[in-house]
């Protein structure tokens, strides 16, 4: 079997890039985006999806990180477009229902091939807040949209309940990070691509 990796880079005005994952890795992760809470973020989506993740950028954090977080996430998800090739083999569909703590959040994922995001739940306010003193809450659906348009991934991210900030963006990430886990696992079972149109 071909070796389901990736290694980009992104270089623009406003941010640089480099990127690279293997989608049958261990969880490793060597993470430095200059943005410190979305290193925390991408450290645990690479533990819980078992995607090996290396990742140095820079950029006009400044300004604000909007530009360099979201640089981040479109790499990411053009990487794991690549690292899937044409996805012969692969589960599919991915669930997860991840707690933290008083936080509870519900991930769905289809490696469908068509790029949606139905996001929902988060407490009114936590978009406003910034967690750890530097990352906006609104950021958090930002990712999952930049993720789900590059990577061709139909995702369905739903938070149950929670109160603190912290929380509830890591258990978005790690509910995420599982749910695509059980989606870019090989299935025995499967042969060739799972899709009656014969691809995706």
């Amino acid at each position: 079997m071909t070796n389901r990796t990736a290694q980009l880079q992104r270089a623009t005005s406003e941010s640089s890039i480099e990127l690279s994952l293997d989608l049958d890795g261990t969880g490793k992760s060597d993470i430095h985006t200059s943005v410190p809470f979305y290193d925390h973020l991408l450290t645990a989506f690479a533990k819980h999806s078992l995607t090996d993740l290396t990742v140095r950028a820079s950029g006009d954090t400044d300004i604000d990180v909007h530009h360099t977080v979201e640089d981040v996430a479109i790499v990411l998800g053009q990487a794991i477009r690549e690292a899937l090739g044409d996805k012969s083999g692969i589960s599919r569909y991915g669930d997860a229902l991840v707690p933290l703590d008083e936080a509870l959040v519900q991930a769905v994922v289809d490696i469908s091939g068509r790029p949606y995001l139905v996001h929902a739940g988060e407490p009114a306010g936590f978009e406003f807040h910034l967690i750890g003193g530097h990352f906006t809450g609104s950021m958090v659906r930002h990712v999952f949209e930049a993720i789900a348009y590059n990577a061709g991934l139909t995702v369905h991210v739903t938070v149950v309940g929670g109160r603190d900030p912290h929380h509830i963006a890591e258990a978005e990430f790690k509910a995420f990070a599982r749910a695509f886990r059980q989606a870019k696992a090989l299935d025995p079972l499967v042969s060739g691509i799972p899709s009656t149109k014969g691809a995706l």
